[in-house]
């Protein structure tokens, strides 16, 4: 029976519903055997592929698992809700997550429907009968789409199952993990081939894969698995295929900008189709409340289930420095009090009201001043229908990843002028460059460049762990959140080996006994 029932699951998530990505166009049903046939298909398969990456980035999962696990941000407490999913939100950030949360195996499931999208076209293509450059174009994407989904779950769960053909036999199901070096060979391969694949980004861009997003995918591979001298290049190649900063921070995530001189790579989503592909970040980022108009513009109770989390601890805000622009840029406030039910309540409703500079901010008296991700919030016609994409790499990360590379390799002069071209632009002329060139504090000036420039970008939990950082970093910030805030638990917080990795989900476990 779970033979059956598991063969049922794959098929439906490798064989269902394409949505178009970035054109629009209406659903099939059609098998993928039967459908992939023309180039069409199978541009429309790539597109379903794409769309599968939003549920990777886009969910709850990611930001709860990217930044609310580390010291980035922390969620809105609310005795009176014990749902179980703010329960195992709440408990993922408090490190007292198991394998059972619904909420950190969203990613994990997520992953493998990218991935079986990506096998099926994979495993077909080189037998269609169209022209081998519109064939070399979509197995490149599909390869990008494949390194990047095992990229993810390699970082966060470790070893896990390889997958590398469409299922079509139950007993294919069944196999055992392979090692973290197996999984890691199969994202630089697939990367690599990406590379020679994929033509170099033209702008505007569409929001496909490119070049030079595999190119970057590939370097951070080889970051994550300290192998620096073979990142470097790639990132020098990058920095040499037209990509360029904005000249103003807050512009890079402006929805009117998408897929910018800045962007590498990024989730797509359109809230003007007809048949509407939206995001909604912003709206789990704001306080709980029953009318959202004093922040988004729009009427949207985000009380059950959908706001207070992502919240930005008093950690990361102080760790800006003075006159840093993302401060403003990354973080508002949104002003008004709490009820007796730990809900949020503006001081009026008028649109936009309750949103304030964060920079010099002092609640007037009766009022507090609660921090949000400002990166999301932006003009939208409907609520929780937002137009906003999701970034997974911008040109000011190649820019520090090539930073830390040639810190790494011992190149600190060569690193320093890097770092400082994203710190330019973070406080405009005159600001003081870095120049130290001790390769220790180098690596820690690094590491915070990081985390303030790609706040809520779901990179600062990756990033403590690779680093070697997460038990130290994350006990500290622990015993401080317990001293201020008297709901977390005397067991939250506690930070072990064990920790740096989210567990295997129970219900694949139960399905595949091949899981430990």
């Amino acid at each position: 029976m779970k033979k059956i029932i598991l063969y049922i699951f794959i098929l439906f998530f490798s064989l269902s519903s394409c949505k178009k990505f970035l054109v629009e166009a209406p659903r099939t049903a059609q098998n993928s055997v039967d459908f992939f046939k023309t180039e069409n298909d199978f541009n429309l398969a790539v597109n379903g592929a794409y769309a599968a990456l939003r549920d990777i980035y886009g969910s709850k999962s990611s930001w709860l698992m990217g930044e609310m696990r580390s010291d980035n941000t922390h969620y809105d407490y609310k005795p009176s809700d014990g749902s179980l999913a703010v329960v195992q939100r709440s408990d993922a950030a408090n490190f007292l997550n198991d394998k059972f949360s619904g909420q950190t195996s969203d990613k994990w499931v997520r992953a493998y429907v990218a991935i079986s999208r990506a096998n099926a076209i994979l495993d077909q293509v080189d037998a269609a009968s169209f022209s081998a450059d519109s064939k070399r174009k979509i197995a490149g994407q599909a390869k990008f789409i494949r390194a990047l989904s095992y990229f993810e779950l390699v970082r966060y769960y470790g070893q896990v199952p390889i997958y590398v053909h469409l299922i079509n036999n139950p007993d294919e199901i069944y196999v055992p993990k392979s090692s973290v070096a197996q999984v890691y060979d199969l994202i630089i391969s697939d990367a690599k081939d990406a590379i020679e694949k994929l033509d170099a980004a033209t702008f505007p861009q569409t929001g496909a894969a490119t070049k030079g997003a595999a190119l970057t995918l590939l370097a951070d591979a080889y970051i994550n698995l300290k192998r620096f001298p073979e990142a470097e290049p790639l990132l020098k190649e990058v920095t040499q295929q037209g990509y360029s900063l904005m000249a103003n921070y807050a512009d890079v995530f402006t929805p009117a900008n998408k897929n910018n001189k800045e962007s590498i790579f990024e989730i797509q989503y359109n809230s003007t189709l007809a048949t509407p592909q939206s995001s909604n970040f912003i709206y789990n980022f704001i306080p709980r409340m029953s009318n959202s108009t004093a922040i988004t513009g729009l009427n949207q109770n985000t009380i059950t289930d959908l706001g207070g989390f992502n919240t930005p601890t008093q950690d990361l805000i102080s760790s800006f420095e003075t006159d840093d622009n993302r401060l403003p840029a990354s973080i508002a406030i949104a002003e008004g009090t709490w009820n007796s039910s730990n809900d949020f309540v503006p001081a009026s409703n008028t649109a936009g009201s309750a949103v304030k500079n964060i920079v010099g901010y002092t609640p007037p008296p009766g009022m507090t001043g609660r921090p949000f991700p400002k990166k999301f919030l932006h003009p939208h016609t409907l609520p929780n229908q937002t137009n906003n994409n999701w970034p997974v790499y911008r040109y000011a990360e190649v820019l520090l990843l090539l930073a830390e590379t040639l810190n790494e390799q011992n190149k600190p002069v060569e690193a320093l002028p890097y770092l400082n071209l994203v710190r330019d632009r973070a406080f405009g002329a005159g600001v003081s460059p870095v120049t130290t060139v001790d390769q220790t504090e180098l690596r820690a000036i690094i590491l915070h460049e990081r985390r303030v420039e790609l706040a809520f970008e779901n990179k600062r939990w990756i990033d403590l762990v690779r680093t070697g950082n997460a038990i130290s970093v994350m006990t500290a910030y622990g015993i401080a959140m317990k001293a201020a805030n008297n709901y977390l638990p005397s067991n939250s917080f506690n930070i072990t080996e064990s920790s740096l990795l989210f567990p295997i989900p129970y219900t694949e476990i139960e399905l595949n006994p091949l899981l430990e």
